[in-house]
């Protein structure tokens, strides 16, 4: 493993690289990449939290860990997500737009629950800190991440962030500003990793209840998607304002197609988890029981 300042200076080199990039390409009439400091300095922290929490632990111990390759999947496509073009392509084309948000919300951070990192992200803190959640606020944090871990209320949570930020109003605001944009970002990666941290977690409840919350969010997606699919007219007036979209489709057409993929794979994804976790349920209640499974 490199040493942590080495690590350091790596990831704070990963930060700055999009902007040296961007400047280029602008001049040069490339792709762009997002700029933005509020989006690239915490997903470069977040990297560099995790490298020097695992070089700790592995001083510590040299017990084999599974999951780096989870965690580490689960921020780059996060990252490609909210820096590559796709993300200023989504400004000129709502198709886009939904694709990033589809990535984020079912690819990026189930990959990222998955991974169960949280343990290797306190270690990559400062020791301060790492004393301070070990002590006195390791009891309020833990209780605070119980409660927002229940099924039922991590599938609410969610469903709420996703219906209300697809609301015209909200929705237009974020197309208008950067601020408002990373505020709907980064509640949906709070949103999505909170409901598939708790669908993840076997102690928290059975496998039935995680697939009733898996299917349950798939008819409260596919709705969203399939009133856009439905739709005759575009909902929002900074996407209708540009004519044609980015990937030359009208804006009605555009935003259709946007709620398809909401609607289809979303839809999927979460029912075939939802069967998954039925599978489980129905072969446990076998195996209590006593009886054989095929």
């Amino acid at each position: 493993m490199l040493p942590v300042r080495r690590l350091t200076a790596v990831v704070l080199f990963i930060a700055a690289e999009p902007a040296l990039a961007h400047g280029s390409e602008q001049h040069a009439g490339g792709p762009e990449w997002t700029l933005d400091p509020w989006v690239t300095v915490p997903l470069a922290a977040l990297l560099l939290l995790f490298l020097v929490g695992r070089q700790r632990l592995d001083k510590r111990s040299k017990v084999e860990r599974k999951r780096p390759w989870l965690f580490l999947g689960g921020w780059l496509v996060l990252t490609l997500s909210l820096v590559s073009p796709l993300h200023q392509g989504g400004e000129r084309s709502f198709t886009l737009h939904m694709i990033e948000h589809e990535l984020i919300m079912l690819v990026a951070t189930f990959l990222l629950a998955a991974s169960h990192a949280g343990g290797v992200l306190a270690w990559g803190l400062p020791r301060p800190l790492r004393r301070a959640l070990g002590g006195g606020w390791k009891a309020p944090l833990s209780s605070l991440w119980r409660r927002l871990t229940e099924p039922i209320t991590a599938t609410i949570f969610q469903a709420l962030v996703m219906w209300a930020w697809h609301a015209p109003a909200l929705f237009d605001r974020t197309l208008a500003s950067q601020g408002w944009h990373v505020a709907q970002h980064l509640s949906f990666v709070l949103s999505s990793l909170i409901f598939w941290s708790a669908m993840l977690d076997a102690r928290r409840g059975s496998y039935l209840l995680s697939a009733a919350c898996l299917f349950v969010t798939s008819l409260v997606e596919g709705a969203l998607g399939a009133l856009m699919a439905l739709s005759a007219s575009p909902w929002y007036s900074a996407y209708a304002a540009m004519g044609m979209s980015g990937i030359g489709l009208d804006p009605t057409t555009d935003q259709q197609l946007a709620g398809l993929i909401m609607w289809i794979p979303g839809g999927l994804v979460h029912g075939g988890a939802a069967l998954g976790f039925l599978y489980h349920w129905l072969t446990s209640s076998e195996e209590s029981h006593g009886l054989p499974t095929q």
